[in-house]
């Protein structure tokens, strides 16, 4: 199987963070906080737009400096899966190894965009309160403004995509969590969340095959001689 080129590995990160980016501009100053639609009219695909300071998913990590350190680590892992992308593209690993490592990427680039440069030019945002020592959100719909709502490292992530499939209640015997409510699938996430566990399932899912050794063909080598060739000749 060949390899991909860097220009289509380039053309498929750039259309994933097109899309996440326009989607992210569109609902961030078209609509505030909450329920947006419910896609053709669908309980369980919904746009409901959120916004959130931490990890994919929603997940937090501590504090403002919290926040500065995982968008730093997030500029870390783009600036060497830059390099990355390049070294695998040029050893011409297998090529659904390199798709699924262009999602990750990909991924990646589309969250750090909102946490290094939202802050810094919408003029609301959810934002952290030292009075409170928590993230506050706001009313009504964001803008475009410089100064905003925050400094560079500092954005919140926007998210909008929400399946809830169904909802029920765990067994009454179960530990814990007996009798208690549960909704499936309760996140809510954007497109570069879904590239980024796209890419990682897929690879848990075929990681023999993107991994597996490509032995190649032996080679035999013909030499030419002008040794005279008889059955007299004795080879010892």
């Amino acid at each position: 199987m060949k390899s991909l080129k860097l220009r289509h590995v380039v053309l498929i990160i750039s259309a994933i963070i097109i899309v996440d980016q326009v989607l992210k501009i569109w609902i961030k100053t078209n609509h505030p906080t909450g329920e947006v639609v419910r896609v053709f009219g669908m309980d369980w695909f919904r746009l409901h737009f959120i916004e959130n300071p931490g990890m994919a998913w929603g997940w937090k990590f501590g504090n403002e400096t919290g926040k500065m350190v995982l968008t730093l680590f997030r500029l870390a892992a783009v600036i060497f899966g830059t390099w990355y992308l390049g070294r695998i593209v040029k050893l011409q690993y297998r090529r659904g190894f390199i798709i699924c490592a262009g999602l990750i990427y990909a991924g990646a680039l589309g969250n750090l965009i909102d946490s290094m440069f939202y802050g810094m030019f919408f003029d609301k945002g959810l934002h952290f309160d030292p009075a409170i020592t928590d993230y506050v959100s706001y009313s009504g719909v964001a803008g475009f403004a410089s100064p905003g709502y925050s400094s560079f490292l500092h954005g919140s992530v926007v998210d909008m995509l929400y399946f809830p499939m169904f909802k029920g209640h765990f067994p009454s015997w179960a530990p814990f969590i007996g009798g208690d409510e549960f909704e499936f699938f309760s996140p809510i996430f954007n497109i570069a969340d879904a590239s980024i566990s796209t890419g990682v399932i897929t690879l848990l899912i075929f990681q023999k095959r993107f991994f597996s050794r490509h032995i190649p063909k032996e080679e035999h080598t013909t030499v030419e001689t002008n040794t005279e060739v008889s059955d007299k000749v004795q080879v010892l």
